[in-house]
């Protein structure tokens, strides 16, 4: 097979993102480095596009397929040249770059737009690149499949809570007295007399950024990429159903933990005296809870969240919404898995499919 290479600046032109704070909601989905943040009314492209993060979480190079989209001034979205390559093949050849050495930043990972056009870009016959960018899309699809049915399972869980926590609208309603339009039996409680909160420390010194069979108890911080996935221990230090929210950074992203786990950075945990109580929990902080980027809320602290007043139902219909919820929950922790393994099955092809090794 022949090869032929290329500078990056041969094969795309590169454009600033914009900022996305004064835009209204709308149905363009606008992208930062962290991935997607938000639907607005406008968009910047509306072709197929490569987005190279400028800063932030270099690692997460994305492809759009031809969909009116926004990006914000921590990724640059592209122009492709499509003569030359198929555009699928070079998402996947440039995803498997290792840009670390390139970074350019000092405290936050950073890459120029003359950085990437330094890049160098070896490329197959542009017929053998489709057939690699078909096979691996095939992957992708089912893994982008999945998601888009855990984010439908997602949803659901969120409108059950909806109806019947906000709305009141929960299961015999009809028949429960009301009282300045909140059930009468339900009462107002400080969030430590319904939780033990936490926050996570240093990490341990046998961390380790692969899962190993002496370090398989994961480890998280602040952050969204993967949940927060830092890596790997050997000793958990939570061991009960707990939500997690991020203090710092990215303030008030929030996770449900079903596995054991160990906390770092000051991530903040709330793990439930009861564990039902858990998914109730975990959705009335994803509802309550405003994400921010450390300019508008710089953190979140115990006391704070330990102040926090709810208004708690009975015990009956937190038990209720536990069975509902816990099945959607289930379903997305398979889906979860599934993706898991067909994402190591498309990780371990590519390189193969892409050095010629296997024929296509």
């Amino acid at each position: 097979m022949e090869y032929k290479k290329y500078k990056l600046k041969e094969l795309l032109t590169i454009k600033n993102g914009k900022d996305h704070k004064k835009l209204d909601n709308g149905s363009y989905p606008v992208y930062g480095s962290g991935g997607y943040m938000r639907s607005v009314d406008s968009f910047l492209y509306d072709d197929t596009s490569i987005l190279l993060p400028r800063k932030g979480t270099l690692s997460n190079i994305q492809f759009i397929s031809g969909t009116p989209f926004w990006t914000v001034d921590t990724i640059y979205y592209t122009i492709l040249n499509e003569n030359l390559y198929d555009p699928y093949y070079l998402y996947l050849y440039l995803n498997s770059l290792d840009l670390s050495g390139y970074d350019s930043g000092a405290s936050i990972p950073s890459m120029t737009s003359k950085t990437y056009y330094s890049l160098n870009v070896v490329l197959p016959e542009k017929r053998i690149q489709t057939k690699v960018a078909n096979i691996i899309r095939d992957y992708d699809k089912f893994i982008e499949n999945n998601n888009k049915c855990i984010r439908l399972l997602e949803q659901m869980a969120e409108n059950l809570y909806k109806e019947w926590f906000v709305r009141f609208r929960f299961p015999g309603y009809e028949d429960v007295e009301f009282i300045d339009g909140f059930p009468k039996e339900w009462k107002i409680c400080r969030m430590d007399q319904l939780a033990k909160i936490k926050a996570g420390g240093d990490a341990p010194a046998d961390s380790t950024k692969e899962l190993t069979d002496e370090c398989s108890i994961p480890i998280y911080s602040n952050g969204i990429e993967n949940e927060g996935l830092y890596g790997y221990t050997s000793k958990a230090k939570i061991s009960k159903p707990s939500i997690t929210i991020s203090a710092r950074g990215t303030v008030g992203y929030t996770c449900l933990r079903r596995v054991h786990y160990t906390p770092i950075v000051r991530l903040i945990c709330i793990i439930p005296h009861e564990e039902k109580l858990a998914n109730w929990l975990y959705y009335y902080f994803k509802r309550t809870i405003v994400i921010a980027n450390g300019t508008s809320q710089q953190q979140i602290t115990i006391p704070m969240m330990s102040r926090e007043k709810v208004l708690f139902p009975t015990e009956d219909l937190i038990n209720k919404f536990y069975d509902y919820s816990t099945a959607y929950l289930d379903e997305m922790d398979r889906l979860k898995e599934q993706n898991s393994n067909l994402k190591k099955q498309r990780d371990m092809l590519l390189p193969r499919l892409m050095s010629g090794k296997l024929e296509v």
